[in-house]
């Protein structure tokens, strides 16, 4: 009897990165959405009681946002020099973010946040992990 192992093949480290940076994107957007379900929440959005109360303070955490959805894109488009820089300080800046805002949510109301907090600063340490071990070619 013949044993059969499903096919596998090799995935290029700019396409891991572009997925992990896609991952962290999408539990930025599901943690952000699911906090609309937060008691008061949208009567303090529709009051203008929310953190996000001006339109300096909404453009800060749209060019913040923006940057995890545009290093999908970047991860697969720029050079290696450029990319490894990009995705280590990038990853560090953003799991340093993500755990600083894990401690900060420790609520009864908020244990969904600190769960996708905790998840982000995993994805974002192992885009750290990936870019810093990347492979160098023998020339």
């Amino acid at each position: 009897m013949s044993s059969q192992v499903l096919e596998d093949f090799k995935i290029p480290l700019k396409i891991k990165l572009s997925a992990l940076w896609t991952s962290v994107t999408l539990c930025y957007l599901y943690g952000d959405y699911f906090e609309l379900y937060l008691p008061k929440k949208v009567a303090g959005i529709i009051s203008g009681e929310s953190i996000l109360n001006s339109p300096m303070k909404l453009f800060a955490a749209s060019v913040l946002l923006a940057i995890p959805a545009v290093m999908v894109f970047l991860a697969i488009l720029t050079k290696p020099s450029i990319n490894r820089w990009l995705n280590i300080i990038l990853g560090i800046f953003f799991t340093a973010i993500m755990v600083l805002i894990a401690l900060a949510s420790m609520t009864y109301w908020r244990t969904f946040y600190v769960f996708f907090a905790i998840l982000e600063a995993g994805i974002t340490s192992l885009i750290v992990g990936y870019a810093w071990r990347w492979p160098k070619e023998n020339r």
